[in-house]
């Protein structure tokens, strides 16, 4: 293993559980953060900044983007980490949502897209003819926009994932989410080797321009196990990993195990470029779609 600084100590606010400094920040200002509001509401569409009370929500709605959650706002699995509402039969797709997203990507001025979905194993095809029929939607009317899927493992059927692929998204993202010892205890259905595999397949296919998976950080993984983890992500092709602080969104969810330091975000992104993951995005407030263009424009170089 490549050998890297040494991690910083953790602070006594971190060993007591408090809120540590680097987790505060202002809140931003200016009118687009209500017009962002405003046009998602106007075509009754759900985002996970709101549904998963993303931290850095109010931040992207102010830029005026959004990232949209497809297949409504009910999640068919009851992650441990996730704040998505659960529901055993979740409600029907929307045949119009598709349209509904392509119309807010077009008033949004969005350039590059980012499409997330809730889990829909109560589906024949978990959702995935209908994550296509979005990108489709998306590229009649908004010719020249970029496209990012973050899809679910679509319980490991490869047939569904292909249905996704075959629209050639630039970006297919699926998470990993954490370690392999801790996945079992917080995510619900998923597994960590499922997850390696979808990604393993979408690499292969040469049918996405990237592939990009991302990392939760603090719930009592080790050093050593997030190492691994960015291995086992570059070995089945991942050209971007993104790395956050998990925070808990309510008290039903799991107790934050640990509040990581910036310094450490800045060994693993180190780590993970030392062995050849092309684009490393690591930080506190990083989130798998936090600045995707941004990122898309960097890795691209």
């Amino acid at each position: 293993m490549t050998k890297l600084n040494i991690l910083p100590e953790h602070s006594e606010e971190e060993k007591q559980g408090r809120f540590p400094s680097w987790l505060h920040r202002k809140l931003p200002k200016g009118g687009t953060l209500f017009q962002t509001g405003g046009i998602v509401k106007k075509y009754r569409l759900n985002t996970v900044c709101e549904e998963a009370k993303c931290p850095n929500c109010s931040e992207c709605f102010a830029k005026k983007t959004a990232t949209f959650l497809a297949l409504g706002k009910e999640c068919s699995r009851n992650c441990g980490f996730c704040d998505i509402d659960f529901a055993k039969n979740p409600s029907k797709p929307e045949a119009d949502e598709p349209k509904r997203i392509a119309l807010s990507v077009q008033e949004l001025g969005l350039k590059h897209v980012v499409i997330t979905m809730v889990a829909r194993d109560d589906l024949d095809d978990g959702g995935a003819s209908h994550i296509a029929a979005i990108i489709r939607e998306i590229r009649i009317v908004n010719p020249g926009c970029t496209i990012e899927v973050l899809t679910s493992d679509f319980s490991g059927k490869m047939e569904s994932v292909d249905i996704v692929l075959e629209e050639k998204p630039e970006i297919f993202n699926h998470n990993i989410e954490t370690v392999e010892r801790i996945s079992p205890r917080i995510r619900h259905k998923a597994s960590y080797r499922r997850t390696l595999d979808v990604l393993s397949h979408a690499k292969k296919s040469g049918k996405s321009g990237y592939v990009k998976s991302g990392i939760i950080v603090g719930f009592g993984e080790t050093k050593e196990e997030i190492f691994a983890t960015i291995e086992d992500l570059k070995r089945v092709g991942c050209d971007i990993i993104t790395m956050g602080q998990y925070l808990q969104a309510n008290r039903k969810k799991l107790l934050v195990k640990e509040f990581v330091h910036p310094d450490t975000f800045k060994v693993y992104e180190e780590y993970g470029r030392s062995i050849g993951v092309p684009y490393m995005y690591c930080g506190p407030f990083i989130r798998s779609s936090y600045n995707a263009k941004e990122v898309f424009e960097k890795v691209k170089q």
